[in-house]
């Protein structure tokens, strides 16, 4: 069987961390969220019931649901894209970045093993990588981008376990931005819609991948400056030119839209916008279709 080997065909099966095991409690949200740099502590009785709409769209669709288990991994476990990536043979198991998250990629190797997912290895010694900054791009070309999480003994690594799944692998340096402390990945500013197609937030995309998407034909549909910080460029493609993106992002909508994508919205005060992770960091897909 191969695994997941693209952004864009019909999802199958996604691993997901409900915000029930995720948050666990109200009382530690209210006294884990400023040391995991959420905007405020998630009210864990509107997030669950958030997540739970989250869930029913996906299933709508025929996903099978997969659920990370396990105590202790704090809030940011939610977004289940960020400790593990998918190839054609398998999963590799990331190093976080952020430190308070260096728990979750053994979580991750647990759930894999009891599903029967292959790891073929893992990011380990000093070299950093997380999920969100890895994005494939076409059938066999793999951007990933070089920042705060991620760094460059990282990619090597993640180029040794790709080997020939990937036949190009993109660097993306990354911004500054808002510095170290922020949640900040390529997928921050990039979210495949299609083979063709994807939304992007181009201030914040390098000129010579910017340049490189267009050379590969991929159109490209602008998130515009208002609806970058509501998480509008953060949307989850379930099937080629069908996508789950968060309520309150009118004109991105509507640019996809106009360029035939069909979108389902969903609700994500407490389970995407206090923690700065749309509906992509929430999923960390197994099987796509079509790969």
């Amino acid at each position: 069987m191969r695994w997941c080997h693209t952004e864009v065909g019909p999802l199958e099966r996604v691993l997901l961390r409900h915000a029930r095991d995720a948050f666990e409690s109200q009382e530690l949200t209210n006294r884990t969220w400023v040391e995991f740099g959420f905007a405020g502590p998630p009210d864990v009785q509107r997030a669950i019931a958030e997540y739970y709409r989250f869930e029913e769209v996906l299933t709508g669709f025929g996903v099978r649901i997969e659920y990370l288990r396990g105590e202790g991994l704090g809030l940011d476990s939610i977004y289940t894209r960020d400790a593990s990536v998918l190839c054609d043979r398998g999963a590799i198991l990331c190093n976080m970045g952020k430190q308070l998250r260096r728990e979750e990629p053994i979580a991750h190797d647990r759930a894999y093993a009891a599903m029967g997912v292959p790891v073929i290895g893992a990011i380990t010694g000093d070299g950093l990588l997380e999920g969100g900054d890895v994005v494939w791009i076409g059938d066999d070309t793999l951007a990933v981008g070089r920042g705060y999480r991620t760094n460059s003994e990282g990619i090597r690594q993640l180029r040794e376990l790709i080997g020939n799944a990937a036949g190009d692998v993109i660097v993306v340096p990354l911004p500054h931005w808002r510095g170290p402390g922020d949640v900040f990945h390529l997928m921050s500013v990039l979210s495949p819609i299609d083979r063709d197609l994807a939304l992007v937030y181009s201030p914040l995309l390098s000129v010579p991948f910017r340049e490189a998407l267009l050379s590969r034909s991929i159109d490209l549909v602008e998130v515009p400056d208002e609806e970058f910080g509501t998480l509008g460029g953060n949307v989850l493609t379930v099937r080629p030119r069908t996508c789950i993106m968060l309520d309150g992002n009118p004109v991105t909508r509507a640019r996809l839209e106009d360029a035939g994508v069909e979108v389902h919205v969903v609700s994500g005060t407490e389970i995407c916008m206090k923690g700065a992770g749309g509906p992509t960091c929430l999923t960390r897909p197994i099987r796509r279709a079509n790969d």
